[in-house]
Order: C-alpha cells, then sequence, then structure tokens
C-alpha cells in the first residue's frame, strides 16, 4: 500500500455543536458519549477510523467555552492544546443557529495558533436547516470564515449526509503513511475511562440541570471472571461523584428506582462495548466542589495536559 494514507485530525468547537455525534457516525460505532446538554466531553478522545485507503485518527475535544471553575479551565486549555502535532483541524460549527461570539473566538484561535497552513469548516447539523434557509446560513459563515480555510462542507451527523464526502476531503490532506493502529481499533482511551463515560452519560440523559455538570464516574474496579462453558463476566464497580447531598437524593431516587436505571442503560451499552455479559454496581458519593479542588480533579482524571 504505497499511496496509504494516516494522520491525526483534531475536531474543535463551541460546546454541543455535534463533535462526538460526528466522530460516532464517521467511526460507525459508538465510543464517545452524546447528550442534549452543552459541555459533555470532558476528555480528548481519540476515535480511529480505518479504511482500505486510510487511517484516521479523530481527536474529539471538549467543547470550547468560558469556564466558571477549575474543571472548565482545564477542560479548555485541554481543548486548545490538541491543535498541536495534528495533520488536519476540523472547525464544527452549528449550522442550525446563526454565527455568535464564540464561534468568532475559536475561528480566531485557529488562525492565530494553527500549527499547518489551513482547516476545514464542517457544518453541523445541516438536516435541521429548512431549505430555503441553507443558502443564508452558507453565507453567514462564510462571512464569518472569510477565505482562509481547505474547504467547507455541509453535513448531519444524525442522518450522515455528507459523512462520506467529508471523509474523501480529510484524505486529500493526510500524509503518505502506514496504519498507526491495528486495523480493528476504534479508539486508544483505557478500558476504564469509556465505561466510567458510558454511566455519566446515562446521568446526563435522565437528571435535570442541577446535576450534569456536576457529576464524574469513577471506576473503582474493573474485573474479569472468568467461568466455565460460559463467556467472561465483565464486573465493574462504579463511583458516581456528585457535589451536594440532593443531588445524590436524585440520582439515588424514590427506592432506589434512579439509580437502577441508569444502571441498566449503562450496562446495555457496556455490552456493546465488550461483547459479553456485565455485572454492574453503582454507588453515589458527595464530594463538596469537587470541581474546583485540584486534587480531586486529578483523581476522577481530569488532569490538565
Amino acid at each position: 500500500m504505497d499511496n496509504y494514507k494516516s494522520g491525526f485530525v483534531t475536531l474543535l468547537g463551541r460546546p454541543n455543536v455535534g463533535k462526538s455525534t460526528l466522530v460516532n457516525k464517521l467511526i460507525g460505532q459508538k465510543i464517545a458519549i452524546t447528550s442534549t446538554k452543552a459541555q459533555t466531553t470532558r476528555n480528548k478522545l481519540k476515535g480511529i477510523l480505518t479504511t482500505q485507503t486510510s487511517q484516521i485518527i479523530f481527536i474529539d475535544t471538549p467543547g470550547i467555552h468560558k469556564p466558571h471553575h477549575l474543571l472548565g479551565q482545564r477542560l479548555v486549555n485541554n481543548a486548545k492544546s490538541a491543535i498541536g502535532g495534528v495533520d488536519l483541524l476540523l472547525l464544527i460549527l452549528d449550522s442550525n443557529q446563526q454565527p455568535g461570539r464564540g464561534d468568532s473566538y475559536i475561528r480566531d484561535f485557529l488562525i492565530k495558533n494553527k500549527s499547518q497552513g489551513k482547516f476545514i469548516a464542517v457544518l453541523n447539523k445541516w438536516d435541521l436547516l429548512e431549505e430555503n434557509d441553507k443558502k443564508l446560513r452558507m453565507k453567514q459563515y462564510n462571512q464569518l470564515i472569510e477565505d482562509k480555510l481547505v474547504h467547507f462542507l455541509p453535513v448531519s451527523a444524525i442522518t450522515g449526509e455528507g459523512c462520506k464526502d467529508l471523509v474523501k476531503l480529510i484524505e486529500n490532506f493526510l500524509p503518505v503513511g502506514p496504519m498507526l493502529y491495528p486495523k480493528d481499533t476504534i479508539s486508544d482511551q483505557p478500558l476504564n475511562i469509556l465505561l466510567s463515560e458510558l454511566i455519566r452519560e446515562q446521568v446526563l440523559y435522565r437528571t435535570k440541570e442541577e446535576i450534569p455538570h456536576s457529576v464524574a464516574v469513577k471506576i473503582e474496579k474493573l474485573e474479569i471472571i472468568e467461568r466455565k462453558d460460559k463467556r467472561d463476566l465483565t464486573a465493574i464497580l462504579a463511583t458516581i461523584i456528585v457535589e451536594r447531598k440532593s443531588q445524590k437524593g436524585i440520582l439515588i431516587g424514590k427506592g432506589g428506582g434512579m439509580l437502577k436505571e441508569i444502571g441498566a442503560s449503562a450496562r446495555k451499552n457496556m455490552m456493546k462495548l465488550i461483547e459479553g455479559p456485565i455485572y454492574l454496581e453503582l454507588f453515589v458519593k458527595v464530594v463538596p466542589n469537587w470541581r474546583k479542588k485540584e486534587s480531586k480533579l486529578n483523581e476522577f482524571g481530569y488532569e490538565e495536559d
């Protein structure tokens, strides 16, 4: 494969523009959690797409926003640091909204700091626009970006519209090189991180606004139990961390009902990831103001790059 290509591609954008959903669609499998709530992604996640002609390593980053605590500052810093040493940058924009100050901020940051010549602007959520609005929205974002980019491409991470074209476009700008990961690898994240994120996703999905941004999940124990004449059982012990006692009560629910629902749904997604039976036990722990404490951020896996 003399003309085989491989390289690293970073996705940047405001919170809730659909970066993680897009990575999942491009990879063809769920590796990143998604939510309608903003600031869902907390770790830089590598999703790996291997084709007959290329291997693309996508780096999904936290949404760039104005931070209100140490956790937020670390997330933004880690997102910004993800532009270094990559082969291409994707600026993910929400085409269902007009360009805003957040988009302008990220545009200016990319133009000022990008290590290579250009980047691709990806207009996500294109399926949500009425046909009569698409021309205007394209004009608005062209005015935002001007002519400082490789290409402008509308896509839908939900329907898949434009995704094949995006992959082909990315390949055009990757260097010739060998596979960097085994061909069946879809992510380089440790298993405990992927599992903890699947639990956190269910918390985001099932709880109100007062919970999501103050929750973390820590895998306390992960054990593979061998069984005769049966598939190995993966036993997982996890702790959901919140900041207030009232939040703990919401997560546990009446008679433990909410926690059971979170566990059952997370377990289903874990079984798809591991492709085997799962035993999952969840606990809830209150750690006041953990998002503002450096030691707790490090303990829960939110270290600064």
